[in-house]
């Protein structure tokens, strides 16, 4: 017995010497932090910002709904559903509320009858046909109403006042980035909930919801086992072989041979570039998903596999054996990974992820991959990951000049 408890206390001391019981008290800290930035079933929405278009045909109690409800809704007039697309890709709005009909039915109140032309039609004030039956005909588009400056005051249809009575409610489509992200279910609260104070019970003034990722739920994921990917390889695979060959003084007899410090550094580059780009591609060959614009993806891929390879041998070369590198990946390689790939589902960790380095690639990976998306719009994301690349091989560099733990 006193031997077991020896040994026991003897395995105890060598955790606490290459910083595995740390591993084993980050895990549980980590989890219980994530846990309380992912948002509760009863978290505030936020308010939402929605695009409308300048063009659209849009209910007045739609209208008189959003300006009553400006802490919840903030909207942004768009000139058309590109470029309301557009916005929504550069997540400067949430949504974009569109009309499913061409031509809505306004009931006026009509001028006496010996007034009404003989033809039983005339233009309006506005530009409308108004038939014998009393109606409006809005298939041509009114005039678009720009945002007031500096976004005050109230927002008016195009339609309102003029007479009009009453508008049949328009049935809207919602066009979003991704069916099931927190955003998505906050507009249709928001929009329950304002149709509820406006109407009480009718019919939904939000009929269907259109989303840009088309996929199943393999290909909407498939980002993230990107990003999965380039991080185990990055944070975990590599830290543990550069510190394995200090452990075993391989890179010390390594450097006593013509071999320099930077060719050893380019080949761990080159393997954990290798290993990376090896591994997307077999994720991408059993589940049968191309990008459309390839040589994109390949630039975005190897920036990132560029950047995470250089901070994987960083961290190798702060480690004296192979146990801490892996207790030093891991604590690297969850904070990158689940606030990048949860920020869809939690608006506390939508503004905590854009602050890591992984989530500059995994979001042009998603915007390439679901988005359609190109390498000219995604300029910053690959400068930041090939410029933080370089610090971290430069580090490497000096740390290897100064036989670090060596």
């Amino acid at each position: 017995m006193r031997n077991i408890l020896l040994l026991a206390f003897n395995d105890l001391a060598i955790a606490f010497r290459n910083k595995t019981f740390f591993l084993i008290l980050f895990i549980p800290l980590f989890v219980f932090v994530s846990l309380d930035l992912v948002d509760g079933a009863d978290a505030e929405a936020g308010k939402v910002k929605i695009g409308l278009i300048q063009h659209g045909t849009y209910a007045p109690e739609i209208i008189r709904g959003i300006n009553a409800a400006e802490n919840l809704v903030e909207v942004s007039w768009v000139k058309d559903e590109k470029d309301g697309i557009r916005l929504l890709k550069e997540h400067q709005i949430d949504g974009i509320l569109i009309s499913k009909d061409d031509v809505v039915a306004v009931t006026v109140q009509l001028p006496p009858t010996n007034t009404l032309p003989e033809e039983g039609a005339a233009k309006g004030s506005t530009g409308e046909g108004v038939t014998s039956s009393g109606t409006i005909n809005s298939s041509t588009s009114p005039s678009p109403q720009p945002r007031p400056p500096g976004g005050e005051g109230l927002l008016r249809h195009p339609l309102e006042g003029g007479g009009a009575e009453r508008l049949a409610t328009s049935s809207l489509a919602l066009l979003v980035l991704k069916k099931d992200s927190i955003r998505t279910l906050a507009i249709m609260q928001s929009f329950s909930a304002l149709q509820k104070a406006a109407e009480g019970a009718g019919p939904d003034w939000i009929t269907g919801i259109q989303s840009l990722h088309q996929g199943g739920i393999q290909r909407e994921t498939l980002p993230t086992w990107v990003l999965m990917l380039v991080l185990l390889i990055g944070f975990i695979i590599l830290p543990a072989q550069v510190a394995e060959e200090k452990e075993k003084k391989l890179l010390l007899a390594l450097l006593q041979t013509p071999i320099h410090e930077v060719q050893w550094l380019i080949a761990k580059l080159i393997l954990g570039m290798v290993l990376i780009l090896t591994a997307v591609l077999f994720l991408h060959l059993l589940g049968k998903f191309g990008p459309l614009h390839l040589l994109d993806y390949l630039a975005m891929l190897l920036a990132g596999s560029f950047c995470f390879s250089a901070f994987g041998v960083l961290l190798g070369f702060l480690c004296r054996n192979q146990a801490s590198a892996r207790t030093l990946g891991v604590i690297f390689y969850l904070p990158h990974l689940l606030p990048s790939a949860m920020a869809d589902v939690s608006e506390k960790l939508t503004a905590i992820a854009p602050l890591l380095p992984s989530y500059q690639l995994y979001q042009p990976l998603q915007s390439i991959l679901l988005e359609e998306g190109r390498l000219a719009d995604m300029t910053f994301d690959w400068a930041y990951l090939s410029l933080l690349g370089s610090l971290m091989f430069y580090l490497s560099y000096r740390l290897m000049k100064r036989r670090w733990l060596m």
